[in-house]
């Protein structure tokens, strides 16, 4: 099983891929602060087996610095002893907005994990 992350401060999207072929995405985690959410995280990785963990890291624009720096440090609170692959992540929110099927402005996390299941497909087809 491989897990994809979509990394955000206020939510993390979350996506799967059972068969290395298939994506999927799944319920994502809502941040109340990244403790609670690298347990939330740590205790899905367990619970799906992933052998796999796919991170998005941004490339380019101003904050890329930073929030590598960030993502990194929660990937680091997470209990997972698999592999970690970091990806670039820039546009995956685009891609996954254009997936979408609806228009909506909830914040519900769905966007997100539509977002992580983009950055496994890169991953995928990068194998």
């Amino acid at each position: 099983m491989i897990v994809a992350l979509d990394i955000g401060l206020k939510r993390i999207g979350v996506a799967i891929s059972p068969d290395n072929k298939t994506t999927l995405p799944s319920t994502p985690v809502m941040r109340k602060n990244r403790n609670q959410a690298a347990r939330e995280v740590s205790e899905f990785l367990k619970q799906n087996g992933a052998k796999i963990l796919v991170v998005g890291v941004p490339k380019g624009g101003s904050s890329e610095e930073e929030m590598t720096r960030r993502i990194k440090h929660f990937v680091n609170l997470l209990e997972f002893n698999g592999e970690i692959k970091f990806i670039d992540e820039s546009f995956s929110s685009v891609e996954a907005n254009d997936l979408r099927n609806f228009s909506t402005r909830k914040k519900d996390g769905k966007l997100d994990s539509l977002a992580a299941m983009v950055i496994l497909k890169r991953y995928l087809n990068e194998l």
